[in-house]
């Protein structure tokens, strides 16, 4: 499939946009995710709302693991796990929409290079162990997806699968270690 083409101008003006938009998700994002004072207010969906606005931010870094700790002292691990893969997942798709508008270029470098290749070699199990590790530089792995034109779904499922499954560990692990000294 060809790659529509903008003019100079709707180049401009798609880039400004961008940048609005990431980083104004990025302020809000950095603001809600240090409220942890109202995760038993919002339960779930706050889960899903701090792990999204934390993830949405592009190349800079919001703790969205501590809220899942946090929230696995108070709510069920599992669902907190599974809001937060939701949302931490979802919200890496400013990465993608960066990387699928041409906006971001990094073709050049010897790290997008490799990565490329890695991620054309295995696809969704590229992402799904890149999402798994704490990484701040997974934006970049969406970029790539997105410049590469890799389906979204496939993007999605193997960034929710490896962010799901970090959860999971961390929500237990908040959970457990309430437990283990406040006998919750």
């Amino acid at each position: 499939m060809k790659r529509p083409q903008l003019s100079p101008k709707q180049q401009a003006i798609l880039r400004f946009v961008l940048a609005v938009l990431i980083t104004a998700i990025a302020m809000l994002g950095l603001w809600f995710v240090q409220r942890y004072d109202i995760i038993g207010e919002v339960g779930y969906a706050g889960v899903f709302a701090m792990g999204f606005l934390a993830n949405a931010t592009i190349l800079l870094p919001a703790p969205s693991w501590a809220v899942t700790i946090f929230a696995g002292t108070t709510l069920h691990p599992f669902f907190v796990a599974l809001a937060a893969g939701m949302g931490e997942s979802l919200g890496e798709i400013t990465g993608y929409l960066a990387g699928s508008s041409g906006s971001i270029v990094l073709e050049d470098r010897e790290s997008y290079q490799k990565s490329a290749r890695l991620m054309k070699r295995w696809g969704v199990w590229f992402i799904l162990g890149l999402a798994f590790i704490p990484n701040p530089a997974f934006d970049i792995v969406g970029i790539i997806a997105g410049a590469l034109r890799m389906p979204v779904v496939k993007f999605l499922w193997g960034a929710f699968l490896g962010k799901f499954i970090r959860a999971l560990l961390l929500a237990y692990g908040g959970y457990g270690v309430f437990n283990h000294f406040w006998g919750g």
